[in-house]
């Protein structure tokens, strides 16, 4: 394949659509493009956005809930499969404040050479990486 690769979305199951809606909107900004129910699927799939990037959330009928390995980003890391979306913040420490006065599940911060790293934990418990360099 020649030429440039174009991030379009990542996908995301939720356990809690209309909570990760407002939960996805209130701490990073997105806002919904599209909400449907997809019967073959059996799940409600909404598009949300943010700049030029959207993340497909999923609300399946028969959700299960995520594996307790699943919830920590040194533990993550041993199953195999898609680990978390990252994003760059030009200022960790408003992020944080934010995040503690909105009340999200911060799992873990690191510093590594000149990055500052934070994990956070959505209303679903699915891992999402901040970093500052």
């Amino acid at each position: 394949m020649e030429g440039k690769l174009k991030a379009l979305h990542a996908g995301i199951s939720v356990g809690d659509m209309d909570g990760a809606i407002s939960w996805y909107g209130k701490n990073l900004g997105f806002r919904v493009v599209s909400d449907e129910y997809i019967q073959p699927l059996k799940s409600r799939i909404v598009f949300i956005k943010n700049g030029d990037f959207e993340i497909e959330l999923f609300e399946h009928d028969d959700r299960k809930p995520i594996p307790q390995e699943r919830l920590a980003p040194n533990s993550d890391i041993q199953t195999i499969g898609t680990k978390h979306i990252a994003f760059r913040v030009e200022d960790m420490k408003a992020l944080k404040k934010k995040f503690l006065e909105n009340g999200v599940d911060i799992a873990h911060e690191v510093t590594m050479g000149t990055d500052h790293v934070m994990f956070v934990r959505d209303n679903s418990g699915v891992l999402i990486e901040f970093i500052q360099n």
